[in-house]
């Protein structure tokens, strides 16, 4: 690895990267963060780099808890350059992330929700903290559908119903259901989860090149949404998030302290449940 970035520190060991984000005071997704994604994609991307990335959080408290909703221009604006202006969402970009030649795992502790549950759900496998993981796709109760991939990846391992649930709840699932619930691969002791995860990566690590990247693509042929379907529910999002009623229910959420590090970000699940009932 060669680039250094401004949100994300890296270190490599064999051939597992280590990848941390880290972007105060709360690791928001704004266009910081998706600048420094789309150079990682791009030098994941080429040959001979590590074969398996492991991404965390330098926050305990926040993986990534939402994207900064002051600054969706700015930061689509920043994922248009991985893919052209046709492909300004961060559905599209998450997607090319997906498809890199190496093997992705999430360690998760902390918050993750929308598009930060959206991101780990790119990954090609997330382990959770038992005791400190939080994951959410709160759009819904702000006033517009997941945008980043959520509906795609969620229907296709929770089946429908649970889908619907956790979509259409906006609820915080802990990580051991989500585990039951098939949106992670498994919840892990804390005091377990760097050995475990870093135990998988290892052993990765050292297979072929060759061979993971043949059946990470095979897998991703039958599993990944099409990128009509990722274009699509897309540009929903970026039309509902400037609609009335979001813009309302979002003023209401800034107003309890939504975007910064207190009670309405560190239970946001709670926070949409007492909004007012919208019309």
């Amino acid at each position: 690895m060669t680039a250094s970035y401004e949100t994300i520190s890296t270190r490599l060991d064999g051939n597992v990267l280590s990848a941390t984000f880290n972007a105060p005071p709360i690791n928001l997704i704004g266009p910081e963060v998706v600048r420094d994604l789309v150079g990682l994609i791009e030098e994941l991307s080429r040959p001979g780099t590590a074969r398996v990335v492991v991404f965390d959080s330098a926050d305990p408290d926040f993986f990534f808890p939402h994207v900064d909703l002051t600054k969706v221009a700015e930061y689509t604006a920043e994922a248009a350059k991985a893919g052209g202006p046709g492909d300004a969402s961060l559905g599209m970009l998450f997607r090319r992330f997906s498809e890199i030649p190496a093997v992705t795992i999430a360690k998760l502790r902390g918050r993750a929700r929308g598009a930060g549950s959206e991101f780990l759900l790119a990954c090609d496998m997330r382990f959770a903290s038992r005791e400190n993981a939080v994951l959410s796709q709160p759009e819904v109760g702000i006033g517009t559908p997941p945008g980043a991939g959520a509906i795609q990846h969620l229907t296709r391992l929770l089946g429908r119903g649970r889908a619907l649930e956790a979509v259409l709840t906006s609820a915080d699932f802990d990580a051991d259901l989500a585990e039951r619930y098939g949106w992670i691969n498994r919840a892990v002791p804390d005091a377990e989860l760097d050995a475990f995860v870093a135990g998988i990566a290892a052993r990765i690590g050292d297979f072929p090149r060759d061979a993971l990247i043949a059946a990470k693509a095979s897998v991703n042929a039958i599993s990944l949404p099409t990128p009509a379907a990722v274009r699509a529910d897309a540009a929903l999002f970026q039309q509902l998030v400037r609609s009335e009623t979001a813009q309302q229910r979002t003023a209401e959420l800034f107003e309890r302290g939504f975007q910064t590090r207190g009670r309405t970000e560190l239970d946001l699940g709670d926070a949409l449940g007492d909004l007012k009932a919208a019309d």
